[in-house]
């Protein structure tokens, strides 16, 4: 353990990485505290509308006159929120399916993975759209439309990590002792998949991010006035080119979020991954 934590330390974009998204999480524990004005949320000020970046407000107003800066930080815990339980919806459906399929093969994996393909031959934003259509805008709609078309990708992993592991001698000796699929699976197979799962998770927060932006840039994400990054992209459209400010600094927010995921998975890639240290 202390090796990998040594190994993590020096590789400076991971520890980067992981300072941006502890940063960001700060930020979604104290987002009350730390917005100037926090009843920007949901009240609007007319008389200040579109006001640019000032020590008063320092990323400016948006139309209604509301605090950008407020916004933002508040919109962080949306964008967070909407990552954490798309991936972990995600894990709940894929991994179990994936080592369903991997572990007993057959007509079980070959029905697995074929719906799996299904899935994965469709843009995922294309199918994220066509079934947030069919529910109603919101929060819960955009996290379970992601977590639908998200899921095969860790049913992959799990499907891969399974059928490597099960010809494993220590799994062929618990099939000899006895053990039940049931046990070997989730006590065994699953523990020893985890670095896949836990670096498939962290490179699926940020691309999550991302795609929960474009879907609230279209409508279906957060509904008005809950802040969203997304929400607030699309909110400034009407005020571009003059107010340039209301699409920089949530577009920066996006980009800073997904570079940090990114840069954390990585580096967990790196360190867990035995293939990837073995050809170092």
């Amino acid at each position: 353990m202390l090796l990998l934590v040594r190994k993590f330390a020096k590789d400076k974009s991971a520890v980067v990485g992981l300072g941006v998204i502890l940063f960001a999480i700060f930020v979604v524990s104290f987002a009350e505290h730390l917005a100037p004005f926090p009843q920007d949320a949901y009240e609007s000020h007319i008389m200040q509308r579109l006001k640019p970046p000032s020590w008063e407000f320092p990323f400016g107003t948006d139309g209604l006159g509301r605090d950008m800066v407020s916004r933002v930080i508040l919109g962080t815990r949306t964008a967070l929120g909407v990552a954490l339980a798309v991936v972990g919806l995600s894990i709940l459906i894929g991994v179990p399916l994936g080592m369903l399929a991997g572990y007993f093969g057959l007509w079980i994996g070959e029905v697995v993975m074929r719906v799996t393909d299904v899935f994965l031959a469709v843009p995922q934003l294309i199918l994220a759209i066509a079934l947030a259509q069919m529910l109603d805008p919101g929060v819960q709609t955009a996290i379970i439309a992601l977590s639908l078309t998200y899921w095969p990708f860790f049913a992959r992993t799990a499907y891969a990590e399974t059928r490597r592991l099960k010809s494993m001698v220590f799994i062929e000796a618990l099939e000899a002792v006895g053990a039940s699929p049931t046990r070997i699976m989730f006590l065994h197979i699953l523990p020893n998949s985890a670095s896949s799962i836990i670096v498939r998770a962290t490179l699926g927060m940020g691309f999550i991010i991302l795609i929960a932006a474009v879907l609230g840039f279209l409508g279906i994400g957060a509904p008005p006035p809950q802040p969203g990054w997304g929400e607030a992209i699309a909110a400034s459209r009407q005020h571009l080119p003059f107010g340039w400010w209301l699409t920089t600094f949530p577009g920066l927010a996006i980009f800073a979020a997904v570079l940090g995921f990114n840069m954390l998975g990585d580096g967990l890639r790196d360190i867990l991954d035995p293939r990837l240290r073995r050809s170092r």
